[in-house]
């Protein structure tokens, strides 16, 4: 069974970037670690007008973006 972190929103940094929107893993413990890693990784090198949070759905990880830093998000 393989187990996916995916970004759930590319904001205009990630796209810029050329991020990737989902990473698989062979297991559920390597994908957690992944996604709070890739999440803390978003959050510092980003522009700072959202933050990035790990939430776990089924036996998944999913990214979300937040509104949070000095203005709204820039989700597209």
């Amino acid at each position: 069974m393989l187990y996916h972190v995916v970004l759930e929103k590319l904001c205009v940094c990630a796209l810029k970037s050329d991020t990737e929107q989902i990473r698989s893993f062979s297991s559920k413990e390597e994908a957690l670690l992944e996604a709070h890693e890739w999440a803390e990784s978003l959050s510092n090198s980003f522009c700072g007008k959202h933050a990035f949070d790990v939430v776990e759905v089924e036996n998944n990880y999913v990214i979300s973006v937040e509104t949070g830093g000095f203005s709204e998000p820039c989700v597209i």
